[in-house]
């Protein structure tokens, strides 16, 4: 996830690495790093850079002076001389050297759900986004303060668009979501393909006091506990396949409620609404389970593909072709809407039985295991 400590092993593993980092022969980048420098010419004249989301997740940048730390990188043997230059996210970078794409600006730059983010436009402090994947990646905007998070989230740069000041965000990741679907369908045979989860998840009123906590390698945000495991908590012999594919789905929707929990408390920022993306936002079911949890309005949008647009909105203001933020809140596109209509009472008892899962899950290895 960080690529410091990365680096840090190329180093000291591979024979020659350490000796040409020290002579100023080896440099090191993410993927957009790789990316720009083989676009704009690689070893004749490529350009070496990065921006500020993809440098906050190398921990080797300071967070306040959006500046390689050179101390953090001396502690972690890492020589400054093989760090990209850090820019913004939205600036005219250089030109594409080769290919089909010659002469085309490149002119942005946007880790994953920092990317994602900007393309669901949540410029303003409060505003979040949650994409549904594999695991799940929730980001709220703190506008230009830097909140440090006590409640087990990250912090980190959410964009900066050309001199302005940067845009700050928490993150609260989880482990296994649109996972807990695959591992129904591949290891317990209850579906064939993913989207059936939904029709077997329809078959029951309710979870039927199933719930399902994936702490299959430990839990991430807000709890950050590796020996935990997974657990089905509630079993009965009324629990039939449909109430364990519903459980699937509500899993992702109460580990999304508590990042947002966790959110709240750091940010002190309620949340009145959720944008969402990523696949598993086509499961009605979920997203109005996650509605109802929430007591917020969920809304996907339009174009689903929000890590590309965030992308390309940040290119678009760059080179002219949108002139403001506002210009891309009006380009962006409200797809479909989830009101929640479960009631408070219903809302927090689902919730109670939850947290009481969870925490079965707890230190299942003691730590020296």
């Amino acid at each position: 996830y960080f690529s410091g400590p990365k680096v840090r092993w190329l180093l000291d593993n591979v024979d020659g690495a350490r000796e040409k980092a020290e002579a100023g022969d080896l440099v090191f980048g993410n993927m957009d790093t790789w990316c720009m420098w083989n676009l704009t010419g690689g070893v004749d004249g490529g350009l070496h850079i990065t921006d500020v989301t993809n440098a906050s997740r190398t921990m080797l940048m300071d967070l306040n002076t959006l500046a390689w730390d050179e101390e953090i990188a001396q502690i972690m043997g890492v020589p400054m001389s093989m760090l990209p230059e850090i820019r913004s996210s939205s600036e005219v970078y250089g030109e594409v050297k080769t290919g089909g794409l010659t002469g085309i600006p490149l002119a942005g730059i946007l880790g994953d759900q920092q990317a994602a983010t900007f393309g669901q436009t949540c410029f303003s402090p409060g505003e979040a986004k949650n994409t549904y994947g594999t695991g799940n990646f929730m980001l709220i905007n703190t506008g230009t303060e830097l909140v440090q998070s006590k409640s087990g989230l990250l912090t980190t740069v959410g964009y900066k668009i050309g001199d302005n000041d940067p845009i700050y965000c928490l993150e609260g990741s989880i482990a296994i979501t649109g996972a807990l679907v695959q591992w129904l369908r591949d290891n317990l045979k209850l579906i064939k393909a993913a989207p059936e989860v939904e029709e077997l998840a329809r078959s029951v009123e309710d979870n039927g006091g199933l719930y399902i906590v994936p702490a299959f390698s430990g839990l991430f945000a807000p709890y950050w506990k590796s020996n935990a495991r997974g657990v089905f908590a509630g079993l009965t012999r009324y629990v039939n396949a449909g109430h364990i594919a519903r459980a699937t789905l509500e899993a992702t929707a109460f580990q999304s409620r508590e990042i947002v929990e966790a959110m709240a408390t750091d940010s002190g920022v309620t949340l009145d609404s959720l944008k969402v993306d990523g696949g598993m936002v086509q499961n009605d079911l979920l997203m109005q389970f996650q509605a109802d949890l929430l007591g917020v309005p969920v809304i996907r949008p339009q174009v689903a593909e929000t890590t590309a647009l965030g992308a390309a909105y940040a290119a678009g203001l760059a080179t002219g072709l949108w002139n403001s933020e506002e210009d891309l809140r009006e380009n962006w596109q409200e797809g479909k809407r989830w009101e929640p209509k479960m009631d408070a009472d219903k809302r927090d008892e689902y919730y109670k039985y939850w947290k009481k899962a969870v925490t079965r899950t707890f230190d299942w290895f003691d730590a020296a295991e």
